[in-house]
């Protein structure tokens, strides 16, 4: 009778037999309430933004872009907006177009992949005693003059 799969051993009495699919079920409805009760714990705290709202292309005002594009080169030649100029004469066109533009001057400081620092401070420089102060780096490399 030992081996018919009855839970019964050899001498009559009755093996214990632990049953797994209850047990299962257990810790999933255990594992089920614990996920909803810590998500529930969870509040969500967020600031309110003013998001941009999409206009007619007839109502969209057109500026024109007046940023200057400032390269130094390898030789510590600078162009101004892919003309070639002389670190020399940075400081009068920079001047010249501070008058012009007033606060919306802005300028972009590019260089080539082999510009040395020094002439880079230096056209740095020459732009903060001119008195623009929004100034944009570029991280990229660019070859020179473009």
């Amino acid at each position: 009778m030992a081996g018919d799969g009855s839970s019964f051993s050899d001498d009559g009495k009755k093996k214990a037999r632990i049953e797994i699919i209850p047990l299962i079920d257990v810790i999933f409805f255990l594992l089920a309430t614990f996920v909803l009760f810590t998500l529930s714990l969870n509040k969500i705290q967020s600031l309110p933004a003013d998001l941009p709202v999409a206009g007619r292309a007839d109502q969209v005002q057109r500026t024109e872009d007046t940023t200057v594009t400032l390269q130094v080169s390898e030789e510590g030649a600078c162009y101004w907006n892919h003309e070639l100029i002389t670190i020399g004469d940075v400081e009068t066109r920079l001047k010249q177009y501070k008058e012009k533009q007033g606060t919306l001057s802005r300028v972009l400081l590019a260089n080539d992949d082999k510009a040395r620092f020094g002439a880079i401070v230096r056209v740095l420089d020459e732009v903060r005693k001119a008195g623009i102060t929004q100034i944009a780096v570029e991280t990229r490399i660019r070859p020179t003059g473009k």
